[in-house]
């Protein structure tokens, strides 16, 4: 037996959090240890529960979501990890998210095993960004990046020789994280263990000199890695 990942819940909806704690509490291995609905409280359950994910929600009152988890990231004495869940699938919350030092992004419409495996793979170290709303952001960000330059958004001669590179399998690796799989999706897709595919993780940031999955996210599109048609 494993430890519970220990869960704090942050929704201004009694209704909603009732539920979430309903499906949460039916896994086993997934513990809800504290509630809040709002930003300021947040930030005092989870600094006193110490939980390993946060599900944090976007709109609330006061400071609201993101700026909860601003601080909640930024305070040393608080080693909880963030996955934002939220109803709107809007790029600018996402990408507010990300900045903002969430380690996760997920729908509310998500199925109740995906939204279980989501917290699983924040609680283990891993980044998790809801596919729905991926696409749309990485597609807007590299379009964007285009036109600011005011060139196409293609691949640079740079890119291209890091990407030469990588081998044959981290690049099959780095193109599964642009269609935002987790590490243990991952590892089913190419019928290897979750310890081989973050090692090849980690060697596609290093080879590229990325920061983050997300960076690699971004480069991946960037570079017409993926189809993006």
């Amino acid at each position: 037996m494993t430890d519970s990942v220990r869960i704090v819940l942050v929704d201004d909806h009694a209704l909603m959090r009732e539920g979430i704690r309903t499906i949460l509490q039916l896994q086993g291995d997934l513990e809800v240890v504290g509630q809040a609905g709002s930003g300021e409280e947040a930030l005092e359950v989870v600094r006193r529960e110490q939980p390993d994910v946060v599900c944090m929600d976007v709109e609330m009152p006061g400071i609201g979501g993101l700026e909860a988890t601003r601080q909640l990231v930024a305070d040393p004495d608080v080693c909880s990890r963030v996955l934002v869940l939220t109803t709107f699938e809007r790029e600018d919350y996402l990408l507010a998210a990300l900045t903002a030092g969430a380690s996760g992004f997920l729908l509310k419409n998500s199925r109740p095993e995906q939204l279980a495996e989501g917290i699983r793979t924040i609680a283990a170290g891993d980044s998790l960004l809801s596919p729905e709303v991926t696409r749309a952001v990485i597609e807007r960000a590299v379009a964007g990046e285009g036109r600011a330059e005011g060139r196409p958004a293609v691949p640079d001669a740079t890119g291209s020789a890091a990407v030469a590179g990588l081998t044959e399998r981290e690049l099959e690796v780095l193109q599964l994280l642009a269609l935002g799989l987790s590490n243990d999706e991952i590892a089913q897709r190419l019928f290897v263990g979750r310890a081989t595919v973050k090692t090849h993780v980690s060697n596609v940031l290093m080879k590229l000199a990325l920061r983050d999955r997300v960076q690699a996210v971004a480069y991946a599109y960037r570079h017409q890695l993926v189809d993006l048609g």
